[in-house]
């Protein structure tokens, strides 16, 4: 049997930051199926069932200035990351379709990327040869607390 198939076992209730601090404390040497599986439904069965999940196409818009962590990406085999302030009024967009029917979150780039990236990039990082971009993380349920959706493709 494939390990990502594995009921969740009764009782579980870790998160894959969970299974991370593990691993930072030398409790795991490696996080893999089917904990990481477990890990995500988890999580899953933690959001409200009111909430709407992202889909492809989805633009949300920043309710208040926040500090976010970005991932940066170059176009070679390694990323980096940084951080900077979203303000409110910001717009973002998941320009991708995620890959569970009801993700835990999403990636999300900013619909005015250029500006975007202009304002909280560093200019030594936007000037490297190899500069890919950015984008965002945010759980689904800091999307519809955080966040205002402006447009949909899709009904809610």
């Amino acid at each position: 049997m494939n390990d990502q198939f594995q009921p969740v076992p009764e009782g579980w209730n870790k998160t894959l930051s969970d299974l991370n601090e593990e691993l930072k404390r030398g409790e795991r040497q490696s996080v893999g199926n089917p904990e990481m599986h477990w890990a995500r439904e988890y999580e899953r069965s933690q959001i409200p069932t009111t909430m709407r999940f992202p889909k492809k196409g989805d633009i949300y818009e920043v309710l208040e200035n926040m500090t976010v962590t970005y991932l940066v990406f170059y176009t070679a085999p390694f990323t980096g990351s940084g951080s900077g302030l979203l303000k409110k009024g910001d717009r973002l967009v998941v320009d991708y379709q995620p890959a569970d029917s009801k993700p835990i979150g999403a990636s999300l780039k900013g619909v005015n990327h250029k500006d975007l990236e202009a304002r909280i990039v560093p200019r030594s990082i936007r000037r490297e040869p190899r500069y890919g971009g950015i984008s965002f993380f945010f759980d689904t349920v800091d999307l519809n607390n955080k966040f205002k959706l402006t447009h949909h493709d899709q009904p809610c």
